[in-house]
């Protein structure tokens, strides 16, 4: 039985998915709506899938493509989003993602999604496929290029308003190496203070407008 994790910060939205994915037979063996809680559930539960929002409370869902990134966990996962902006089909591409679903999307292909990528192939609503397919091919520019993968990750963090301090804690870095890499970032991007900071990953949809 195919067992699932949910991570939405709408439960409401994780009501409903609940329902339409164990209707199909499949197991939801976890959910929440944060990045932190969410990882070490995974970690701890190792589900088969991971249905993931990128729109939540507390960080980016692309911060948990990235922690997950490289663990060698046999978890696939698919993110189910309201974004389709070509930067997150191609950031969730490159950290891993096998699948990119919208959220106006039937729960008949959230399931083939799921199906899809449990049997080692991607699945991209008809939206973004196009977006996939660029992104996979290195075609959509991607301008936050100069950033390591890491001092994106950071990015993220810093301005969802963790301090260097906390970013540490979730990385195992000093927050005098967070600060390093903050202001080698900031260097990069051409800004000089948070708030500009804030503006491009607004800019960049890094993180949406509201949050900012």
């Amino acid at each position: 039985m195919t067992r699932l994790y949910l991570l939405d910060d709408h439960t409401i939205v994780r009501e409903g998915l609940r329902a339409v994915l164990e209707a199909s037979g499949m197991t939801v063996v976890g959910e929440s709506g944060n990045v932190t809680e969410a990882l070490a559930d995974i970690l701890r539960l190792v589900p088969d899938v991971v249905l993931l929002d990128l729109g939540l409370p507390d960080r980016s869902g692309l911060d948990l493509l990235s922690q997950l990134a490289g663990r060698g966990l046999p978890t696939r996962v698919v993110v189910l989003t309201v974004s389709d902006r070509p930067w997150h089909v191609a950031e969730a591409t490159r950290l891993g993602a096998a699948g990119y679903v919208l959220k106006g999307a039937s729960g008949e292909e959230v399931v083939k999604a799921i199906d899809d990528v449990l049997q080692g192939r991607t699945h991209f609503s008809g939206a973004v496929a196009a977006r996939a397919v660029e992104a996979a091919s290195g075609q959509v520019p991607d301008p936050m290029a100069a950033l390591s993968a890491r001092e994106r990750q950071i990015m993220r963090m810093v301005v969802a308003g963790m301090s260097s301090a906390a970013i540490g804690t979730e990385l195992h870095l000093s927050p005098k190496t967070v600060d390093t890499y903050r202001s080698r970032l900031m260097a990069k991007l051409g800004v000089h203070d948070l708030a500009n900071l804030v503006r491009v990953a607004v800019r960049l949809g890094v993180i949406d407008s509201d949050q900012g």
